[in-house]
């Protein structure tokens, strides 16, 4: 759904942000004074005082007494994309280890800075909506909600969903829709629903690393397609792969890619579907960060869009924006694979928590939701901005980002001797917990990567973490690879 005009001071500041990034205004720079654009814009004092207050929030510029405000003297325009190297031609068994298990220890430990998280902070989330929905409920529409609920799920939860789509895709109704156990089982169904043991499914790399233990489980081969941060998927080279390797499905996040924040452009989209019908390939596409885009005034498209043969399954959740332990996913699969899909999910999960379905259909009816979504994108956004800046102040020179089309992530290249397990290992020792590039490889690419999470305030603590990991990096540098072997 389209988002609300913007008010004027919002507009003014998004304008004078795109000076700053675009270098227009250099780092250091004083911006014009408060009274010298209220007279050349013709608007009011207080209008411009609060644009100044919007980019100062997102930390591009700072307030001096007596002075004025300056842009912020660190700049990401000198932040470059990083360079991925190039994934092994061939499918690849899949062999993980406990560093998974150790990771997500380390995020859940309460103790831990989780910079290692790509979860949205609990605080930035409508709990007191959820308070007062479950509030609200009479003693016999609990006892209600204590069965369990139909295998596709809770009908006003898949209407709802079916009215969001309005505008994203045309002919979904709540029956095309199938309600899982959060994103991940979509997703798992959707690949049993297409593969077997021992077929090859294409991938992007880098992955978001949660997928990579499925993968395992499920036994099947992986062949990786080269990702870029700023273009997407290289779908030349999944065409090439496509001529040499019998390819049974694809798994792409088009829409603020996990760990890139990459949003594949709608004629890339396109293409990319058209390669994939021609070849009558089934495409699952990950779409569980759409929500969080940072730019427009609408959310991205789904590859679904551009789909002709039904060969495009859609699976979300609302873990990034509304409730993650409500666990509340969603798979659209299409004609030809909805039947599949349900009886995988029948003969696993049975159905998805009946209360929480409740909860969520009463929220989304409840018209708030857009709302909160405003409110959240534009708090993420800052929080991702300031962690980019932070990152460019503390780091060694060479490090390389480009910053996110949205979500809440960032993909950091390091130094080449810089191993990003080491630098995990050592950050931990100082509670902090980030996430090492090589987990997000089949093939163990991206040693000297990290991936930052940017779900949570930004405070004090976050600066002095990322502060902390920057004199880290400059060691491990310094030292190479396991205390100095090149």
């Amino acid at each position: 759904m389209p988002d609300k005009p913007l008010f004027r001071y919002q507009s003014l500041a998004k304008e004078l942000e795109e000076k700053i990034l675009d270098g227009s205004y250099a780092p250091g720079e004083r911006l014009p004074s408060i009274r010298a654009l209220h007279r050349r814009l013709h608007l009011s004092i207080s209008t411009v005082h609060q644009a100044y207050i919007e980019l100062e929030t997102t930390g591009l510029i700072e307030a001096r007494p007596k002075s004025g405000y300056f842009v912020t003297p660190v700049s990401l325009r000198s932040l470059e994309p990083s360079a991925p190297p190039k994934p092994a031609p061939a499918p690849l068994r899949v062999e993980t280890t406990g560093m998974v298990n150790s990771i997500l220890r380390a995020v859940a430990d309460p103790r831990m800075l989780p910079l290692g998280s790509s979860a949205t902070a609990t605080e930035l989330l409508p709990h007191r909506q959820f308070a007062r929905i479950l509030k609200s409920m009479s003693a016999k529409e609990l006892k209600k909600s204590l069965s369990y609920s139909l295998t596709e799920g809770h009908p006003e939860l898949r209407r709802q969903l079916a009215l969001r789509m309005v505008g994203l895709q045309q002919g979904i109704s709540g029956e095309d829709i199938v309600i899982t156990t959060g994103c991940m089982e979509a997703v798992t169904l959707c690949l049993q629903a297409i593969l077997k043991p021992g077929d090859t499914l294409a991938i992007e790399t880098p992955t978001h690393f949660g997928f990579l233990q499925l993968f395992k489980e499920m036994g099947i081969m992986v062949v990786e397609v080269p990702t870029h941060p700023r273009t997407g998927v290289d779908i030349e080279a999944l065409s090439a792969i496509i001529a040499r390797t019998a390819v049974r499905a694809c798994l792409f996040m088009p829409n603020f890619h996990n760990p890139l924040g990459t949003l594949l452009p709608d004629e890339r989209k396109a293409q990319l579907v058209s390669l994939l019908n021609h070849h009558e390939i089934p495409v699952i596409e990950d779409d569980i960060c759409a929500e969080l885009y940072f730019e427009g005034q609408r959310r991205p498209s789904l590859l679904k869009a551009f789909d002709r043969k039904d060969l495009v399954l859609t699976c979300s959740s609302f873990s990034k924006t509304l409730a993650p332990g409500f666990r509340i996913g969603w798979a659209v699969p299409g004609p030809r694979f909805r039947d599949k899909v349900l009886r995988l999910k029948a003969g696993s999960t049975v159905c998805t928590a009946t209360l929480d379905q409740e909860i969520m259909a009463r929220y989304l009816a409840g018209g708030t939701c857009d709302r909160h979504l405003r409110a959240l994108r534009g708090a993420v956004r800052g929080q991702t901005l300031k962690t980019a800046l932070a990152v460019k102040r503390y780091f060694p020179e060479g490090t390389r980002l480009s910053f996110p089309a949205g979500g809440s992530l960032l993909w950091i290249e390091l130094h080449r001797r810089v191993d990003g397990l080491q630098l995990y290992r050592r950050a931990l020792e100082h509670r902090i917990s980030i996430l090492p590039g090589a987990v997000c490889s089949v093939s163990g690419m991206f040693r000297n990567y990290i991936r930052l999470g940017c779900g949570a305030p930004f405070t004090a603590e976050t600066e002095q973490g990322i502060e902390t990991l920057g004199r880290l990096v400059r060691e491990c540098t310094r030292e190479g690879p396991r205390g100095g072997e090149e």
